[in-house]
């Protein structure tokens, strides 16, 4: 009577369950093959302690801002970039000797690099290419910027330069706003690479975020030196 009354379906639940696993898994391998490669690195970027921060995972080859933007065009592979591997590929090793090399010291912290939606973002913060109120730019960076042109030189991608401002009122009667402050310097960066450099107008956009986009607010003198900042953006093929 015992074997009449048993029940003899419960295979049926597990085999249910393993068929879901399976169906659950073939989804998963059809999303991920819809994505492109940079929106699974911003994606798992989120996953890591880079804070966002992208580069290549071999950088031993990698002597300067051009070869760095020719690899990062050629590859999808995430690591972290590292403030003076960043600086070597500024400012290289034979130029750093006198004021140079006290200016690279002095600046490791103030620039940085990142990949977003838009591309490579090479960031310049704290007014280290301005005095404060001024569209002016500071001749101690002209080596560092002559790296960014040779860099945009050897390119394919096309430039975005914007700048971004605190949300202190302008001092400067020269300017109504920080909007036209931030525009002006994103422009000055424009004109020197273009002038001194002889680089295609063409490729490059122009553009001032004002107190817009600030990174930690306004509330500390520290958080308002890092929103003042210009942004050089080399423009990805999936952004454009």
């Amino acid at each position: 009577m015992a074997d009449e009354d048993a029940n003899t379906s419960g295979w049926m639940l597990t085999f249910s369950d393993l068929v879901m696993l399976l169906l659950t898994f073939f989804v998963l391998l059809l999303s991920m093959s819809s994505m492109d490669d940079k929106r699974l690195k911003d994606i798992f970027a989120n996953f890591t302690d880079a804070t966002g921060v992208l580069a290549l995972a071999d950088l031993s080859e990698i002597g300067d801002m051009a070869s760095f933007i020719t690899a990062y065009n050629d590859t999808d592979t995430m690591v972290v970039v590292d403030k003076k591997s960043l600086m070597k590929w500024l400012l290289p090793a034979d130029a750093l000797h006198g004021e140079l090399k006290e200016l690279a010291d002095g600046i490791e912290d103030k620039i940085d690099v990142k990949d977003d939606e838009r591309g490579l973002v090479l960031t310049f913060y704290q007014d280290i290419l301005f005095e404060p109120g001024s569209v002016s730019l500071n001749a101690s960076m002209f080596p560092i910027l002559d790296s960014v042109a040779k860099a945009i030189l050897h390119c394919t991608n096309d430039i975005w330069i914007m700048g971004h401002a605190d949300a202190s009122p302008v001092n400067s009667g020269r300017y109504a706003s920080n909007w036209e402050l931030s525009a002006y310097r994103a422009l000055a960066v424009m004109e020197y690479l273009t002038d001194q450099h002889h680089l295609a107008q063409q490729r490059f956009s122009v553009g001032g975020y004002g107190s817009s986009r600030p990174l930690n607010g306004n509330q500390t003198p520290e958080a308002r030196a890092l929103n003042r900042r210009v942004e050089v953006i080399f423009r990805t093929r999936e952004a454009i």
